[in-house]
């Protein structure tokens, strides 16, 4: 019982030196926190193949079980480290202090550390062992004390430190979504703004995904375990590299620049056939071309544009396909806002027809013209491809799999997307092996958009398999040979097991 109420004094006060830590590090540089700083080193030394596990397995809470994993160790070490402090103060405090430099040492080692990013670390440095002590003190206080007033004073201590660490940790967040908000940011028209989007068959086909992605519902998948907290006022975008001269761009000077707006469905490499990652959206920026032109890249001899987020995160896309004309933008807007934080306020780069991997860095820093030869990407060093077109596919999102359905009329349907390849010119149904029916198509968003589809099916009793395929608009058909996410995105037909009765 003894070594357990120990136990609990370590765990306490690491808490505690993490609260404080927490709240350090929004005032100062959230992504120096203690905890983000440990995941995010473990996210940069995982495997591709785990990582993609990952994703498959726990979806968008990926982040938030890697991070619990990482507080779990750090607890069970901090209970240790209270054990050891029941006989000897100095040893647990020790190990208190070497889990704080394994934090700052992952502080240290991310691309663009600064001296300030250590004082959170520091501040954990100091407070954990502090509250350590307290508690250890006012514990065997109250041991040598009669009555009832050294537990009084023991339940005291330990409710104030534990108050603490919850004001620190909730502190922290608060102060953290109180800064630098996308919602204060006002943005010019567009001077090319997109035609109005038609109506989808939201309200006409139950269970389909909706035309258009609101914002809180579409999909993030990056490197990040915090949502980055940077001002627009502070911002700004260099262009250097292999060009005629280095530019660097402010928030305002982006603003002044002709904006111009697009539809776009966005996808990650890591969608499996049928997956979740992929989105339609309408985005604000102003055209990527625009902004290298402002350095002169026509003598350049660069075949790739490395972009560089806030972090020194780097995403390399190949220049010839960025540059062929597409509606490649640098953007500022998401669904006529601000990018909110999670995807990348206050500017980012959505490139269609590519995946994001290669295509969509967030938090936007710089853009440096250089060729594969001198420079690699973040992806590129873990063998993931450096050409990767976005593939034909086609996705069933009603009914779903396994679904229990009654006889007679079943409404399947879902959505197809075939960017840079004329958009979708056909969505085609098969029921067990049988053959492909031409489903019926939803209303077109263009090229680069998504577009609903649904076929109306007599089914009858028993167990059937529904599969789907697309064509695109240059006739090019989905490709049916499976293949998964690694190294340039999912291929083959999506497909699923229903019951009818």
């Amino acid at each position: 019982m003894r070594k357990l109420i120990w136990a609990g004094y370590g765990v306490l006060a690491t808490l505690f030196g993490i609260g404080l830590a927490h709240l350090a590090a929004a005032l100062t540089h959230p992504a120096a926190s203690p905890v983000l700083a440990v995941g995010s080193a473990v996210i940069d030394r995982t495997p591709t193949p785990m990582k993609e596990w990952a994703i498959r397995t726990f979806g968008s809470a990926d982040k938030a079980v890697l991070v619990g994993s990482v507080l779990a160790g750090v607890l069970v070490l901090a209970a240790v480290a209270g054990v050891l402090a029941r006989r000897r103060f100095a040893v647990g405090a020790g190990l208190l202090v070497a889990l704080v430099a394994i934090a700052a040492a992952a502080v240290l080692t991310r691309p663009e550390a600064e001296p300030l990013d250590l004082v959170p670390s520091l501040v954990a440095a100091l407070a954990a062992p502090a509250a350590l002590r307290l508690l250890g003190r006012t514990h065997h206080a109250s041991a040598a004390r009669e009555g009832g007033d050294g537990r009084r004073a023991l339940l005291l201590t330990v409710t104030a430190v534990g108050a603490m660490a919850a004001v620190g940790g909730l502190g922290g967040r608060l102060v953290t979504r109180l800064r630098a908000r996308p919602e204060d940011v006002a943005l010019p028209a567009p001077a090319d703004p997109a035609p109005p989007l038609p109506r989808g068959l939201d309200d006409q086909v139950p269970g389909i995904t909706r035309f258009r992605t609101p914002t809180a519902d579409f999909y993030r998948v990056d490197t990040r375990l915090d949502v980055p907290v940077i001002s627009a006022d502070d911002w700004t975008l260099s262009i250097d590299g292999d060009v005629d001269r280095k530019v660097t761009l402010s928030f305002d000077d982006l603003l002044a620049m002709p904006l111009v707006e697009r539809d776009i469905t966005l996808t990650c490499v890591s969608n499996s056939v049928g997956g979740p990652y992929v989105g339609a959206a309408r985005w604000l920026g102003v055209r990527l071309t625009d902004v290298l032109d402002l350095a002169g890249i026509g003598s350049t001899k660069a075949d790739q544009i490395l972009s560089t987020d806030f972090a020194g995160m780097t995403i390399s896309t190949p220049l010839a396909l960025a540059t062929d004309g597409r509606d490649a933008l640098v953007a500022v807007g998401m669904n006529g806002r601000p990018l909110p934080r999670e995807h990348g306020f206050p500017v980012r780069l959505v490139i269609p027809g590519l995946y994001g991997f290669i295509s969509a860095t967030k938090w936007l820093r710089r853009l440096t013209l250089t060729t594969y030869d001198d420079q690699q990407a973040y992806w590129t060093e873990r063998g993931w491809a450096t050409d990767a077109p976005i593939k034909i596919s086609a996705r069933i999102d009603t009914p779903k799999a396994l679904a229990e359905l009654a006889a007679g009329e079943v409404v399947v349907g879902g959505v197809a997307w075939a960017q840079e390849r004329g958009g979708i010119a056909g969505v085609q149904v098969r029921v067990d092996g049988g053959p492909w029916v031409d489903a019926q198509l939803g209303p077109d968003g263009g090229d680069d958009y998504w577009r609903q589809w649904f076929h109306r099916w007599s089914a009858a009793p028993g167990s059937h398999r529904i599969a789907v395929r697309a064509v695109a608009g240059n006739g090019e058909p989905q490709a049916a040979v499976r293949a998964e996410p690694f190294p340039n995105g999912a291929s083959g037909l999506h497909e699923l097991l229903v019951r009818v009765s």
